[in-house]
């Protein structure tokens, strides 16, 4: 017997299959083996036996062992791998890694196995109290302890008692030493709940569409309008019928509080996968799914990947958030794997969003997608009132707050009244920049082509693309001058600022430099939702899928930032950013109210997105990208070169843009736009960045996999290439 195996090791040269005679027993398909590999031992992942080898047998080497008890990667997801490979131009080990935790791979983390202690049952207990000598106290005290306490932990005995008691006891065959594993759960602090929920018209008729559609499910549901609750009934159905369920959210802050939903419902048949856990509890959650002890994996992105069998659920909730799309190798879409998934199984594929993708809603409007409406909340309540605040009239009447009159009036009100607030401000930090007065200089970062951002509570400036720190200066590097100024204002100059107004309020901060630790994101949520704030502000992480009763007042900062950047997406994403954080409140029984502040009143997406009008959104937007080609009407295709020399990345563009040139002369037909440039940032993390940018109409598979072995080829030690479809930013 003969086995092709991936070695794990992601070089271009070595993608390719070697074979390996099976030796030993446990070797299946799947399976991780240890195997020689040059002058040294290496892992690799086996994707086929067969029973012969097209090579001289005598130099085929033998598998040295098998690394677990079960093939860490199930069939189905072996298949997959492949599809991956075949449709990103990808390297097979790359792809094989995504169904593993890292640190499983490296073999940095094994499961714990902890000791414990209990009584010889086959001996009575008196006979051994009666037995021991007088002033034995510490091993009577051991024995009574097991007696009224049974299976203890050898460790705490220890701590108890005399650490000689144990072993004596174990010695005369009184006291059983057992090894069992202890499982990392994750978050065990938290608290689950159920309620009992009766469900709306609209959610019935959600759960039977889903359940009885053969195709995937868009359900486009208001926020507050109860989607949490049909995707847990779906799970519930599902897991009635023996089979497995993935329930993805965009954001790892949003996993407690939809893992306490799935607990509550579920007990401990649910997992949770993420970055954010530890490398033990990673390791542990994983094998729970992989061995069944769980049936539903709840988790970000990576999530898609949870080694469950017998799928018969996936559910995507916010399915037009950007972060479903990977941004490194392999650069893979989380809605075309878990189709593949679906599909494969027989599953059902439901997404959820109250401001779908332009490209979902169109496929739901013609028939791809079965679509779900629900336009009510479930307590009946209409959503918030959204009162436009146009900030050039505050700059007018001379307030120099990032606060209008309109919002410290409401925020007034809702504290006197006893409720909480969001405070939304896309940007953290303190500044946006620093700036001299005196000569104009802007700090930059020296790895990075933009512009560090202050950060007052370490006193230092920050970049936001690779994480550089410097120290804040004195004075102008450039003149020597002594009056810099603060430009633009980030969520710690926010919370300042509110703590100036509102000196007996409790405020919070949630961003990426307040949610760090693991746990970070939960405390924060968990303190917030128990009332002990008043006001929390924050980033894009507290924009969607957060529900507190409490909250009857969202205050957007800064609403029309993320309009005029250089990126097709940008109106869409305004539109959904406005949307999401103005659900955040008036979800309970008190009314909310929106407080969005702009420089441009009169802009219609922000008229759209104040009225919740997504349908004339999706209308206008739809035309407007049909009409410029733009997706889904064509794909945006990018090859990005990077290299941390600037005239070989140049020169290696320029290779790339002439091969891809040749393709665009046999196919400009198909083409909308063909050219190459520089970056929108053309330095990031030390490296040099150009593109060559394209926009294809029609059946342009081939093109882009010509594209794609362009790309391939160009890759070197030196230089970077990779290619995005249609990417979810285009900076």
């Amino acid at each position: 017997m003969y086995a092709e195996v991936i070695i794990d090791l992601n070089a271009l040269e070595l993608d390719r299959i070697f074979d390996y005679e099976v030796a030993i027993e446990g070797v299946e398909p799947g399976s991780r083996v240890i195997v020689p590999f040059g002058k040294s031992k290496t892992e690799g992942f086996v994707v086929k036996l067969k029973s012969d080898t097209e090579f001289d047998k005598s130099r085929v080497k033998k598998i040295i062992r098998v690394v677990d008890d079960v093939p860490a990667i199930t069939k189905e997801n072996l298949l997959l791998a492949n599809k991956m490979r075949l449709k990103y131009h990808t390297t097979y080990a790359s792809v094989l890694r995504l169904f593993l935790p890292s640190e499983m791979r490296t073999g940095k983390v094994r499961k714990k196995m902890v000791t414990f202690a209990s009584l010889n049952s086959e001996i009575p207990y008196e006979e051994m109290i009666n037995s021991l000598r007088k002033g034995a106290d510490s091993q009577k005290g051991v024995l009574e302890y097991l007696y009224a306490n049974k299976k203890t932990k050898t460790a705490d005995i220890n701590n108890m008692f005399s650490p000689s008691a144990l072993p004596s006891l174990v010695k005369r065959n009184y006291v059983v030493i057992i090894k069992e594993q202890e499982s990392r759960s994750p978050y065990k602090t938290l608290l689950d709940f159920n309620a009992n929920v009766t469900l709306t018209n609209e959610q019935t008729n959600a759960v039977n569409v889903c359940l009885n559609s053969d195709k995937p499910t868009l359900i486009h549901g208001v926020t507050g309008s109860g989607k949490t609750e049909v995707y847990l009934r779906l799970i519930e159905d599902t897991i009635k019928q023996g089979k497995t369920a993935i329930m993805l959210v965009p954001e790892i802050s949003l996993t407690p509080q939809m893992l306490g939903r799935l607990r509550g419902r579920f007990k401990d048949n649910c997992a949770i996968l993420h970055s954010g856990l530890s490398a033990g509890e990673k390791f542990d959650e994983w094998w729970r799914l992989r061995s069944g002890e769980a049936q539903i994996a709840v988790g970000a992105r990576s999530a898609i990947f949870a080694p469950v069998e017998n799928l018969g659920l996936i559910i995507i909730d916010e399915e037009h958030d950007g972060s479903y799309e990977s941004e490194t190798t392999p650069r893979y879409v989380t809605s075309e794997v878990a189709l593949f998934r679906s599909k494969y199984n027989g599953a059902k594929l439901v997404m959820g969003s109250a401001t779908p993708k332009i490209e979902s809603y169109v496929k739901a409007t013609t028939g791809e997608y079965s679509l779900v409406e629900m336009k009510e909340r479930v307590n009946g309540k209409p959503l918030p009132e959204v009162i436009i605040a146009d900030m050039r009239n505050e700059v007018r009447s001379g307030n120099p707050s990032p606060f209008s009159s309109a919002l410290k009036y409401e925020l007034e009100t809702a504290l006197s009244e006893g409720n909480q607030a969001i405070i939304f401000l896309n940007r953290r930090g303190y500044s946006q920049k620093i700036i001299c007065k005196e000569c104009g200089y802007v700090a930059k970062c020296e790895h990075c082509d933009v512009a560090l951002t202050y950060h007052r509570d370490e006193n230092v400036l920050k970049c936001h693309y690779c994480g550089a720190l410097y120290a804040m200066p004195t004075g102008c590097v450039e003149c020597g001058g002594i009056n810099i100024n603060y430009s633009g204002t980030g969520t710690q100059k926010i919370v300042d600022e509110l703590s100036k107004l509102y000196p007996n309020a409790k405020i919070l901060r949630m961003d990426n430099d307040t949610t760090q630790n693991k746990e970070g994101h939960h405390k924060i949520l968990k303190e917030f939702g128990e009332k002990k704030a008043d006001i929390l502000v924050g980033t894009q992480m507290i924009a969607k899928g957060h529900d507190f009763p409490s909250v009857t007042l969202v205050g957007i900062l800064d609403a029309d930032m993320s309009l005029y950047f250089s990126d097709y997406r940008s109106t869409e994403r305004t539109f959904q950013l406005i949307t999401q954080v103005a659900g955040r409140c008036g979800r309970a029984n008190k009314p909310g109210k929106v407080v969005l502040q702009t420089f441009s009143p009169k802009h219609p997406v922000l008229n759209l997105a104040t009225n919740y009008d997504y349908k004339g959104f999706f209308e206008k937007e739809k035309s407007l990208r049909m009409a410029t080609h733009f997706p889904p009407f064509a794909d945006v295709v990018r090859i990005m070169v990077e290299s941390s020399d600037d005239k070989l990345a140049l020169e290696v563009l320029k290779t790339v843009y002439f091969s891809c040139k040749e393709v665009y002369d046999k196919n400009y037909n198909f083409f909308v736009y063909f050219n190459k440039m520089k970056s929108p940032v053309k330095r990031m993390k030390n490296k040099y960045r150009y593109q060559v940018l394209a926009r294809i109409n029609g059946n342009n598979r081939q093109i882009i996999d010509e594209f794609y072995e362009i790309s391939a080829k160009n890759t070197t030690k030196q230089v970077l290439c990779y290619l995005e479809v249609n990417p979810s930013s285009l900076i």
